[in-house]
């Protein structure tokens, strides 16, 4: 049976943190605000005896672009790969099921404040070790999946959703991926290295009345459930979510839907502005026989979700397989054809206006 994971967090009492700032969340980590010049320079005078030309008119300012994300303060590659953060495992643990096609393992790492991330940003790490030419293990990057301030609320740990992998290539060959089976095989009190915190394309939006649509598959999962930890299961001074978030999550089999309890527990508490829907692909079927992958699920939604991707605060989040695009593309066509509307332009639009976000692997 997949592991219970809210349950079996262990208890861990860190130091006790410093006060927050006014305005965040009791734990919330206080992020730097941008420097203000203390002082304005002084253009010094020339006094001439010829005339001055008249001066050239200005050029007109750029307007600045003000992101519709919580890209305040947000900070990006405060450590790198020749000097990362050493953190410590303190907690790791199976996701998926015995029968489940693979493993998918949560961890949980001490960071003791210095890795300052955001909700949808990714963390490197390096596994120990060296490769065939002796030199260190390249990083790899994974998406962040716990809130700012982690699973223990004091914004001092990261968590990670990673799958082991593990495959045969041509030549019969059995071949373990570096970095994901140095993660999964990860035992309590083990040092790992993390580089970042990286990206800005998955951070959430700022209004707290939009419409958050996330699809994820697998491990996809990972910057979803940062956004509803935050939206869900913390209270913030600065930050109450009332729009609506619904989630689309595709797995091949019911033992590989991840942090299934925490979302049911959402969806109990919180239904009225939380939806849930799962495409488990080699158990369901649509009403025509099809295999239920996350694009079928949405078909079967598609006319309340065009209208959704019309309004201005509605916010499409993507992180998985790279098929996945191209399933919701076919979807979308027709559907925005009806309205005289070319999707893929309008898709273009939805970028540029930071509502279509996309993490694919």
């Amino acid at each position: 049976m997949a592991a219970q994971l809210t349950a079996a967090l262990p208890s861990y009492s860190p130091a006790k943190p410093a006060a927050a700032p006014a305005g965040t969340a009791s734990h919330f980590l206080p992020y730097p605000s941008r420097p203000r010049n203390a002082t304005r320079g002084i253009r010094a005078q020339v006094t001439s005896t010829e005339t001055a030309a008249e001066p050239a008119p200005a050029a007109p300012a750029k307007p600045v672009k003000i992101s519709k994300k919580q890209d305040e303060g947000v900070v990006t590659n405060k450590f790198r790969p020749k000097e990362p953060y050493v953190g410590r495992c303190i907690f790791n643990t199976r996701l998926t099921g015995d029968d489940a096609p693979g493993e998918t393992w949560h961890m949980v790492f001490s960071t003791e404040g210095e890795v300052p991330y955001r909700e949808g940003q990714s963390i490197g790490v390096i596994a120990d070790g060296e490769d065939k030419n002796g030199k260190p293990h390249k990083l790899r990057l994974y998406s962040i999946a716990s809130s700012a301030l982690g699973d223990f609320g004091d914004a001092k740990t990261v968590s990670l959703c990673v799958k082991r992998l593990v495959y045969t290539n041509d030549a019969g060959e059995v071949v373990k991926g570096v970095c994901s089976n140095f993660l999964c095989d990860l035992k309590p009190g083990s040092e790992v290295k993390i580089t970042g915190p990286v990206g800005k394309e998955m951070l959430m939006p700022k209004d707290p009345n939009a419409t958050i649509i996330m699809l994820a598959t697998g491990t996809g999962i990972a910057p979803f459930r940062s956004f509803l930890w935050k939206m869900f299961f913390e209270e913030h001074e600065d930050y109450k979510f009332n729009g609506l978030a619904w989630l689309f999550l595709g797995v091949p089999t019911s033992d590989t839907l991840l942090y299934k309890e925490e979302f049911e527990k959402m969806v109990e508490t919180d239904g009225e502005n939380f939806r849930l829907d799962f495409a488990v692909s080699r158990e369901q079927t649509n009403e025509a026989g099809e295999k239920m992958y996350i694009q079928t699920r949405m078909a079967q939604y598609k006319e309340e979700l065009w209208e959704l991707l019309k309004k201005d605060n509605t916010y499409v989040y993507m992180c998985g397989l790279k098929g996945m695009e191209k399933g919701i593309d076919d979807i979308m066509v027709d559907l925005a054809a009806k309205d005289g509307i070319d999707w893929i332009d309008y898709k273009k639009q939805l970028k540029k206006a930071e509502q279509w976000n996309v993490e694919v692997y």
